[in-house]
């Protein structure tokens, strides 16, 4: 943290230039000529006198709150090389399961990127009981399945729950599209999944509970090959909510249709891994973090 702003943090802290001076163990006039010093550099006043009183101006209530930032920063930077030191460890692998992989994995990765900048990270993809088994053979330090697991070998905690909606493209706009009903799905041509993946295993019960037989014109096991295709084969495909974002809605020109039988097609998304003693610190922060993160998003 830079030792003028430190300094004048200090003062504001303490309400004394006289006590701040003591706490640093400097001269008040050393402190008095930092300070000149910072204001010189700001442009601006930090404190007026009142009697025998200092008052922040605005400019120094502002500097305040951006010192206070900076020490949070610092320490959290400090934090960061001290995990690095303890652990001597350089990288994370990360399992996924194929549906996460394109919904959750690369939000994932952003927030470990950002909280733990020091650390590589991989990744590894796979069928789910493909990565749950990389969890127990310690193929990977942690991993996200569109599942919730019971499995005393594994440790499983909840991120988000998930459920499917109708998207279709906006040239073909239905009518009463706000009245929907799951029935409405045997007249749509679909798009799904291929067989075996989480949300095809999703959308076949649905079929199956709602006795519906629409037209599938195409199965795949890509999100992205799904949304691209649509227009061509002029389809509907039943997608998770947390793929459909805002931007990418708009970037491929569709629709998305609010059917209330679909929330009933909940899959919850996991983070999985073995017993945290066995896990060495640097993943085991990783995992705090990102159980944090997206326990504030509920």
């Amino acid at each position: 943290m830079d030792e003028a702003l430190y300094i004048f943090k200090s003062i504001v802290e303490h309400s004394s230039m006289n006590k701040a001076a003591h706490s640093l163990n400097l001269s008040q006039p050393a402190l008095s000529r930092k300070i000149s010093k910072l204001e010189h550099e700001i442009g601006a006043p930090l404190f007026r006198r009142i009697g025998k009183r200092l008052e922040l101006t605005r400019i120094g209530q502002l500097t305040f709150e951006y010192a206070i930032e900076q020490e949070r920063l610092y320490l959290k930077y400090l934090k960061t090389v001290a995990e690095f030191k303890e652990t001597g460890r350089s990288s994370i692998t990360i399992g996924a399961s194929l549906t996460t992989l394109q919904t959750t994995l690369p939000d994932l990765i952003t927030l470990l990127r950002e909280s733990h900048p020091e650390i590589d990270i991989k990744a590894i993809t796979g069928k789910t009981h493909e990565i749950v088994s990389f969890v127990k053979e310690h193929k990977v330090d942690i991993a996200v399945i569109a599942s919730h697991l019971d499995d005393s070998y594994v440790q499983c905690t909840p991120l988000f729950d998930d459920h499917l909606i109708l998207v279709m493209p906006r040239s073909l706009m239905l009518q009463d599209a706000k009245q929907l009903d799951v029935h409405d799905l045997n007249n749509i041509p679909m798009i799904l999944f291929s067989k075996g993946t989480w949300y095809r295993l999703l959308t076949d019960e649905l079929f199956e509970a709602y006795q519906l037989t629409p037209e599938i014109r195409m199965e795949i096991d890509s999100f992205e090959a799904i949304l691209r295709l649509l227009h061509t084969f002029r389809a509907g495909a039943l997608l998770p909510k947390s793929y459909l974002r805002p931007q990418l809605i708009a970037d491929n020109d569709l629709d998305i249709y609010p059917i209330p039988q679909l929330e009933g097609t909940k899959r919850t998304t996991s983070l999985i891994h073995a017993d945290p003693n066995t896990l060495d610190v640097a993943v085991r922060n990783c995992i705090q973090d990102i159980a944090t993160f997206y326990h504030r998003q509920a």
